[in-house]
């Protein structure tokens, strides 16, 4: 009806992390040259369907090799496209060590916060504006939930302050209550890791740091197209 608001929908956001087996590598050539181009191609295949932006972790952790950051609106999307890179020559020598599904939705902390483009407000995430994603999964304890709503607040005004001093650190945090083992996948984006590391530092010393339960593994990853992104393989 006209008047009537369009309800925002949220995204489904994945991470999904690739390890290559190095059987791959002792393939010939041309063999390791077209089981590429069919990767890179299925990738190009559902850019209409969903966002995927691609980087590499080689030589940076030895438990996977590269990271596709993808966003739909639809979960199935997800599958689908993952049987499909699963089924081409590359696909057949990978092993998925890491995957996490989380969904976009509104924080209950930033009212207070209000600015340009605020990563709180947004349902959409719109990705890869930095070379650098500093990506994990995080988790509070429980006696955190159990605190009021206030108190929360007052401890996340204080942490929420610390970030806005590191303003080239741009944050994307997403929810996988119920959906995923982890609470929330966190996804900095920057040009500077080294001020990424001394926000993470600085934010040791707040108050809501003593609520932590978990944040690790934590991947240091590097965006690339998707034809660099596999060239980084060594094969």
């Amino acid at each position: 009806m006209a008047g009537e608001k369009t309800e925002a929908r949220q995204q489904f956001v994945n991470f999904l992390f690739y390890k290559v087996d190095p059987a791959w590598r002792r393939l010939p050539p041309d063999e390791r040259a077209k089981g590429k181009e069919e990767f890179e191609q299925v990738i190009s295949n559902y850019r209409n369907d969903l966002i995927t932006v691609c980087y590499s972790t080689i030589g940076i952790r030895g438990d996977c090799d590269m990271m596709l950051w993808r966003i739909s609106y639809e979960l199935e999307t997800f599958q689908s496209m993952g049987g499909a890179l699963l089924a081409t020559g590359l696909g057949k020598y990978l092993h998925t060590p890491y995957s996490y599904l989380s969904m976009t939705k509104r924080s209950i902390y930033i009212d207070q916060h209000v600015h340009e483009g605020q990563e709180g407000k947004r349902l959409a995430i719109v990705p890869g504006k930095a070379k650098y994603n500093f990506v994990y999964p995080f988790e509070k304890t429980r006696d955190w939930y159990l605190m009021s709503q206030s108190a929360r607040q007052g401890m996340m005004d204080e942490h929420i302050e610390v970030g806005h001093k590191f303003p080239s650190v741009r944050l994307n945090t997403t929810y996988s209550f119920g959906i995923d083992d982890q609470e929330f996948m966190l996804a900095f984006e920057t040009d500077k890791p080294k001020d990424f590391l001394d926000l993470v530092h600085a934010l040791r010393g707040v108050e809501a740091s003593r609520y932590t339960r978990r944040d690790v593994p934590i991947f240091t990853c590097i965006a690339h197209s998707p034809k660099e992104m596999l060239d980084t393989l060594g094969g």
